[in-house]
């Protein structure tokens, strides 16, 4: 949070630290409540603690609920640090009591422990607040996932969507590509019926300012399913002699985002859907759209369907793709379409990629031990695991082994553990306090440059 102070001096920040004063929160909550009903924004800080917050931001939370604080239509967002072990459930805990509170919630960032010593996690982080920044210029927040509490609720109307856009590249340092984008719709539409997923389909075409291109899959001349025989592991291509493998490449990996529409049925996407999921095994476990955003249309009961939910979130995590949204008919389809529509549009002129939660980190783990392990075999994807850097393992890490194994033996020994106390931890936070040391001096060199040349 202190690296994306020093890059946005315009924004006020206001700092509760709720972890190490909670106690006295307790006691006397005025201070804090001033503080919420002053924001625009929530920002919700803290490492991943055993799935969910750790108590006193959690014992926070209980606090604004027992005081009764009035914080509706104010928005919200929260940034977590963590090796992602489950910090999707965490994140869906702050993201449900925001709900609870009637705030208008912004999906959070987060981001491993050590991203901030990277230029690549720098980047990730001053990008997520500029995101968050344009979801509250476009009134868009995440659509509630349980039902409206009594008083609260998110104070959407058709209204938020008739402010004009925000231009991509708008805010100091985008990245907008310019030039047509194409976005795919893939489709599971019946030859007779289906037409509330036709004109959720019809509706979204109308909203977005991409061009749309739909492909049904119910009228692909599939062969059969995926018959598990690696016959595609040497080049690619499939037993079947549809091309199916072809025509995945030339119609729908070749767009710049993807947005699949589908019918609930029997706690899936259906046979179909599954099907075509099968078949892209001719990429192998390679992630051959990984950086583009996707989104999904979604005809049913999907508040009903929590597994069906977790499947379309992890689908998207291990791909490598930003999950732009689900609009679903159940509720407020304008809104939601809308939403999804803009910011589909945003993610893919931006080339917006945060990092992965714990189902995208972990699924590609599990890949990379298989892959590394098949080598042989699954050339191609070894090969691109090499090519991107996903042979992570930790015993590559031989310099960071060898000094855990001395601060291990400093800290078996009495005499010296007496001696560093605290500097253990000082030692800890060195790196960050440099990484903002850092940052501190470029915007200034920045600073004074725009004054020199103003002159």
């Amino acid at each position: 949070m202190w690296f994306i102070r020093q890059h946005f001096k315009e924004t006020k920040f206001e700092v509760l630290h709720v972890g190490r004063r909670i106690r006295s929160l307790e006691k006397d909550f005025s201070e804090a409540e001033a503080a919420l009903k002053r924001a625009d924004l929530v920002l919700f800080c803290y490492p991943v603690y055993t799935f969910l917050v750790p108590a006193q931001l959690h014992r926070f939370i209980e606090l604004i609920k027992e005081h009764g604080v009035d914080v509706r239509g104010k928005y919200a967002t929260q940034l977590s640090t963590s090796k992602h072990f489950y910090d999707v459930t965490a994140h869906q805990f702050v993201q449900d009591n925001c709900n609870d509170l009637g705030l208008r919630y912004i999906r959070g960032l987060s981001a491993d422990m050590e991203d901030l010593l990277k230029v690549k996690g720098q980047r990730e982080a001053l990008e997520f607040f500029r995101y968050v920044r344009w979801c509250m210029k476009n009134h868009l927040c995440e659509p509630r996932r349980v039902p409206e509490a009594p008083g609260g609720g998110s104070p959407d109307t058709e209204r938020a969507f008739s402010e004009p856009e925000e231009t991509a590249g708008e805010e100091a340092g985008g990245n907008a590509v310019r030039g047509n984008s194409r976005t795919a719709i893939v489709a599971d539409l019946p030859a007779e019926g289906g037409d509330a997923l036709r004109e959720m389909i019809r509706r979204f075409e109308q909203e977005c300012p991409m061009e749309c291109v739909l492909i049904n899959i119910r009228e692909f001349p599939f062969q059969g399913g995926c018959l598990g025989c690696f016959h595609c592991a040497a080049d690619g291509t499939c037993i079947y002699k549809d091309g199916f493998d072809r025509y995945l490449r030339e119609h729908i990996q070749n767009c710049d985002a993807i947005v699949y529409a589908f019918t609930v049925r029997d706690h899936s996407m259906g046979s179909r859907f599954k099907m075509f999921d099968d078949r892209q095994f001719c990429n192998g476990h390679r992630t051959v759209t990984m950086g583009k955003p996707v989104g999904y249309l979604v005809d049913g009961t999907l508040s009903a369907e929590a597994n069906l939910m977790t499947v379309m979130e992890a689908r998207s995590q291990v791909g490598g793709n930003f999950l732009a949204g689900i609009a679903c008919n159940e509720t407020d389809l304008g809104i939601q379409i809308r939403k999804l529509a803009k910011t589909l549009k945003y993610a893919a002129d931006r080339k917006y990629d945060p990092p992965k939660n714990f189902y995208g980190v972990g699924g590609l783990k599990v890949f990379r031990d298989l892959i590394w392990q098949m080598q042989g075999l699954m050339r191609e994807d070894h090969r691109f695991y090499k090519k991107h850097g996903f042979y992570d393992f930790p015993q590559k890490q031989r310099g960071k082994m060898l000094a855990m194994y001395l601060v291990g033996f400093m800290m078996n020994n009495k005499n010296i553990r007496k001696k560093t106390g605290s500097r253990m931890r000082e030692g800890m936070l060195m790196p960050y306090r440099n990484v903002l040391k850092q940052a501190e001096g470029n915007l200034r060199k920045k600073e004074r440059t725009a004054a020199f040349r103003s002159e």
